[in-house]
């Protein structure tokens, strides 16, 4: 993409067709995190913990970050849910349908042999779809048997009670 134009108007933001409204907001995303980025010729890519550059990276710096964010967390929060509960993921079943990656490549990154949807990775999947139970045990919430997505979100932020800033921690969960 670099060497196609990376700025703004660049060849490597030229696309085949049209891009729907909703793909026009990821690719603001995309651009939004890539335009921070740094490239050099002749240096290795690494990933690099950016909260703390000496530490690296700590549960602690962690925590930290995510109980003194500002609001606009759960904002993208929000947006991330309604995109996952609108079935509008890159889950590899939307990519095939968009005709973006071929009918062979269905299946499940992780290796369970599924098709890679939204309901999959997140309820059914045995690898992914377990992690729940543990989450559950973790945050001491029961657990949550839904069979939907929208079900589930339901079931689950409404396991925090009346407080309304455990919900919303639920939420980011």
């Amino acid at each position: 993409m670099f060497m196609h134009g990376w700025g703004v108007g660049g060849e490597a933001w030229v696309w085949r067709r049209q891009l729907r409204a909703w793909e026009e907001e990821m690719l603001g995303e995309c651009q939004a995190l890539l335009f921070t980025l740094s490239l050099q010729d002749h240096v290795s890519d690494r990933w690099q913990w950016q909260a703390d550059l000496d530490d690296g990276y700590t549960i602690r710096g962690t925590y930290q970050i995510l109980t003194t964010q500002d609001a606009v967390t759960l904002d993208v929060a929000s947006g991330l849910i309604w995109r996952l509960l609108r079935d509008r993921l890159p889950t590899k079943a939307n990519l095939i349908t968009r005709g973006i990656l071929s009918e062979a490549a269905h299946h499940c990154v992780s290796g369970c042999g599924g098709v890679e949807s939204a309901q999959h990775l997140f309820l059914s999947c045995s690898t992914f779809g377990a992690l729940w139970s543990l989450v559950s045990s973790w945050n001491g919430s029961s657990l949550v048997t839904a069979q939907t997505l929208s079900g589930h979100f339901i079931q689950f932020t409404g396991s925090a009670g009346g407080l309304r800033a455990r919900r919303s921690f639920m939420q980011l969960i």
